[in-house]
């Protein structure tokens, strides 16, 4: 009987699992760190699990020794790298714990490990490309993962009230893209986004290393794409005694203030940790049989973008009210598609240049009404938050009372713990 998932406590992170969170909340690249820091065996094990490849399995070790050859042979071909024998006949894992070391090996193996970031990252997008497969196949693969973790999740009982998932419709695509002054269908990342409400915002740090663990590795953050505006990582730090004392060794130094949004629709007060990942999927067998014999080669991994929202109940509620909510957000923008489609360039030359978005402020919520923060049923069982589908898609929604229904049928009998069917944005 395989053992009960737990989460992390902050108490129990290490300095990877930190380094990890503070890359997606900045949306930094890996490409710039200069070593890593597992600590044992198990966590580079995890990793590479999280990478969608099986250590044990002999054609998995043979596709990762493969991508570590071509590495290998392109930093020889292009830059004559000098590469001491030790680093090229080490194994993967061995290769791992050389990054975590100092001296020329582990700046070896640190620069071997990033080329195979690089190629393994692009093997699986000409996969993609390469295979005869329909966006929403692709997409049903990445839900059918996403459900399944977050499902796992919240049969633990993990701190989540609500999780929402969806794509999204073609009239908001239009939308956005009109919105956009770069209107070019391959910057949106939203078409598939999945929303996670915590319970406390205490919470938010152990579900990103859950899902950084099992969902998606740290290395796939798209870099330039996050936003934080809940959570001042030095100071969250700075309160537990644990995480402060690796702040004096993170290798992307210690930030000092949030990472705003771009999103002139957005409103100044309204607060969201938002992150883009291209996450891997393992395709299956029948799958792959249906590609070409030349893409064979490029592994059973593809990559495919997706949006996370990661939100604590409390701000959730406060981001409904006023300027903050969902519905002002989409009547300003809807406002100015309507006005680019009617006056284009001449409202741009005659509008006043905009000022620079501000800083966020410390975070003073407000009591969310009662009604919005009632307390969960209490039952013989732990209760079930709500699973809810996007209503663009109707999946098979739970409520907390563990009674599965049509989300699309039954949307006013769902026992949230507030109402869950409205879609995840772009803050």
């Amino acid at each position: 009987m395989a053992p009960r998932e737990t989460l992390k406590s902050v108490d129990e992170f290490s300095l990877a699992d930190l380094e990890a969170i503070r890359l997606l909340l900045r949306g930094d690249s890996v490409i710039d760190w200069h070593r890593l820091n597992f600590k044992d065996a198990s966590e580079i094990r995890d990793f590479l699990v999280a990478q969608e490849f099986s250590p044990s399995e002999p054609a998995d070790r043979a596709r990762m020794d493969a991508i570590k050859s071509e590495a290998i042979s392109y930093l020889r071909r292009h830059f004559e790298y000098p590469i001491p024998k030790p680093v090229e006949n080490a194994s993967i894992e061995e290769l791992f714990e050389l990054a975590t070391r100092t001296g020329h090996r582990q700046t070896c193996a640190c620069t071997i490990l990033k080329c195979m970031h690089i190629i393994h990252h692009l093997d699986g997008r000409e996969l993609l490309f390469m295979l005869p497969m329909s966006d929403q196949e692709i997409f049903h693969l990445v839900e059918e993962k996403v459900y399944r973790v977050i499902g796992s999740m919240l049969a633990e009982g993990f701190p989540i009230t609500e999780f929402v998932g969806g794509r999204k419709n073609k009239d908001s695509l239009y939308t956005k893209l009109l919105s956009k002054r770069e209107a070019v269908s391959a910057q949106i990342y939203d078409k598939l986004r999945f929303r996670i409400v915590t319970r406390e915002r205490d919470d938010i740090f152990p579900i990103i290393q859950y899902l950084q663990k099992k969902l998606f590795p740290f290395n796939y953050i798209i870099p330039g794409q996050s936003i934080n505006s809940i959570l001042h990582f030095k100071s969250y730090c700075g309160k537990s005694p644990h995480l402060k004392s690796y702040l004096g060794e993170m290798q992307a130094g210690v930030d000092e203030d949030y990472t705003p949004s771009d999103n002139v629709f957005s409103a100044d007060n309204y607060r969201v940790l938002h992150f883009v990942v291209d996450m891997p999927i393992r395709l299956p067998r029948k799958l792959l049989e249906r590609a070409p014999s030349s893409a064979w080669a490029l592994g059973p991994v593809v990559f495919v973008i997706c949006e996370f929202q990661v939100i604590d109940r409390e701000t959730e509620s406060t981001n409904e009210q006023g300027d903050a909510s969902h519905a002002k957000y989409k009547d300003r923008q809807k406002k100015a598609v309507i006005r680019r489609l009617q006056l284009g360039m001449r409202e741009l030359k005659s509008a006043p240049p905009s000022s620079p978005r501000p800083t966020f402020p410390a975070l003073t919520h407000p009591s969310p009404p009662e009604s919005s923060a009632q307390a969960l049923p209490s039952s013989a069982v732990t209760p079930k938050p709500a699973f809810v589908a996007s209503p663009e898609r109707p999946e098979l929604s739970r409520d907390e009372a563990g009674i599965t229904r049509k989300s699309g049928l039954a949307k006013d009998k769902t026992l949230a713990a507030r109402p869950a069917q409205r879609k995840p944005r772009k803050p």
